[in-house]
């Protein structure tokens, strides 16, 4: 075969789907483009300068795509997978096949509609960009044959068996409104509302009609349903969300050693991560997922969401939240042991650590108070029942979380795992490679040092290149860390035998 004929294009129904991206995109802004035309001008008019301008924009969209279309190309030689692209500023972009560690396929509803997707190859090096080549959009087959013909090379090395660890089960999607992501949709739900509304400048009759809807119902009654109705429009937006971004989930080992995580209702996902490059896993655990015993299974392995804007971070979870007792199965499954070391029992931190952890509470909580109070006695006395109430509901919170905290903290070995907890809203247990880690830093502030405790952090390739173990003793930290990974720590540590001997 001739170099020439080796070089492939895209599909060319990539300019379809963008005409259809930029028509929807169009039509998005055509609401809020007409009303603020129409201030001034007949409704007719302005609709047709909008249509005009719709028009324009997708020609020029489509134009531009085609360009694009034609001016792309890929070749995946031997060696080497080669990329070029561009009209006036041309790239050339090259990745070693041997450097290849990710070939991940993702395709929204569009794109399955038409049989595309999209390719993203990566070397999970910490590089950028620069270090991924993406091809938007191929043929289903042919991302296919690309994923299964650049990780050939492990498979061949690393010869295994194709299983399943884990499948989807719909009862998890009971965990979906007890997340974070619920409030955050209903505020941004809320937010939607007035933002329509201003543009129509209809902002004070929507008020108005909410105040008409509540004109007999006190303003405590009032506050809590407007609460409610915020939080069941996150709830519906959060389940929505969830069945998403889950359904159709499985986790699958692949011959060559490769691990394989697909889901997605609308838009289909496909993450293949080379178990070579796992450093270990993190069961996640938000406050009001943990608080009905279920966790969140995340990998720690080098290259993923490496993106400077974190566009790909998604692409570590392993396992929705699901019950603890079916993820800590699954930990063991991915890094192929017996029992999760996540599941290790953890030594406990001094009680140092809890008094900071308290401290820390009550500042948060009665600091604003003392603020407040002050601003009470100098401007009006209504902030001093405001200060009243912070204080009397967010001071017994913040000692339950203090305490919550510190009962979090701990770490430990097991077998060749190095285990860290911490974290009371977002408690994270963290099970890294002992092999992994490629160096210690100590922390120890003013105020750790008066309480005699310091801050471990394990350095690592992989994941957040960080791990802490927090508040620990100051002989039992370095004495753990110089254990955990012996020869890093130990040099610098000063031993019985080496202090000075007094005359």
């Amino acid at each position: 075969m001739s170099e020439e004929e080796q070089w492939r294009r895209l599909d060319p129904r990539t300019v379809l789907a963008g005409a259809a991206v930029l028509c929807g995109v169009a039509g998005g802004a055509a609401l809020p483009a007409v009303a603020g035309l129409s201030g001034g001008r007949p409704l007719w008019q302005a609709v047709a300068w909008v249509l005009a301008g719709a028009l324009l924009l997708v020609l020029a969209g489509t134009a531009a795509d085609w360009v694009r279309l034609r001016r792309t190309r890929y070749r995946v030689g031997p060696e080497r997978v080669d990329l070029h692209t561009g009209l006036l500023l041309l790239k050339r972009r090259s990745l070693a096949r041997e450097r290849i560690r990710s070939v991940d396929l993702t395709a929204n509803p569009l794109h399955r509609l038409l049989g595309l997707v999209k390719v993203r190859i990566g070397t999970g090096e910490h590089t950028g960009g620069e270090s991924t080549l993406e091809l938007d959009l191929v043929t289903r087959a042919e991302g296919e044959r690309l994923r299964q013909e650049l990780l050939t090379r492990a498979a061949a090395e690393e010869p295994g068996h194709y299983s399943v660890l884990a499948a989807l089960d719909p009862r998890w999607i009971r965990y979906a409104p007890v997340s974070f992501l619920a409030p955050a949709l209903g505020g941004a739900a809320a937010g939607a509302v007035l933002q329509v509304s201003d543009w129509f400048d209809a902002r004070a009759e929507v008020i108005d009609w909410i105040g008409d809807r509540f004109r007999n119902t006190s303003l405590t009654w009032t506050v809590v349903d407007l609460f409610l109705l915020v939080t069941l429009a996150g709830t519906v937006g959060a389940l929505g969300l969830w069945i998403e971004m889950w359904w159709n989930y499985r986790l699958e080992r692949e011959p060559g050693g490769t691990l394989r995580v697909r889901r997605g209702l609308f838009t289909a996902r496909s993450v293949t991560l080379e178990e070579r490059r796992l450093r270990g896993v993190e069961l996640v655990e938000p406050l009001g997922v943990r608080l009905f015993g279920a966790a969140r299974v995340d990998a720690v392995a080098t290259g993923l969401a490496q993106d400077d804007d974190d566009q790909h971070a998604d692409l570590k979870n392993l396992l929705p939240a699901a019950p603890r007792e079916r993820a800590g199965r699954v930990v063991a499954l991915v890094l192929r042991e017996p029992e999760p070391p996540t599941g290790t029992p953890l030594a406990a931190h001094p009680r140092a650590a809890r008094a900071r952890r308290l401290r820390r509470a009550l500042w948060g909580a009665l600091g604003p108070a003392a603020v407040l109070a002050v601003l009470g006695l100098l401007l009006t006395p209504v902030l001093l029942y405001v200060a009243a109430g912070w204080a009397l509901v967010l001071t017994p919170l913040a000692v339950l979380l203090a305490l919550d905290a510190y009962r979090a903290l701990g770490h430990g070995v097991s077998g060749g795992y190095l285990v860290t907890r911490s974290g009371t809203v977002r408690r994270r247990t963290t099970a890294l490679q002992r092999s992994g880690v490629i160096g210690w830093t100590v922390k120890q502030s003013y105020f750790q040092r008066r309480a005699g405790v310091l801050t471990l952090t394990a350095t690592t390739a992989a994941g957040e290149g960080a791990y802490d173990i927090l508040d620990a003793g100051e002989s039992q930290g370095l004495a753990f860390a110089a254990g955990a990974v012996p020869d890093l720590l130990a040099p610098f540590l000063e031993t019985p035998e080496a202090r000075p001997t007094e005359r």
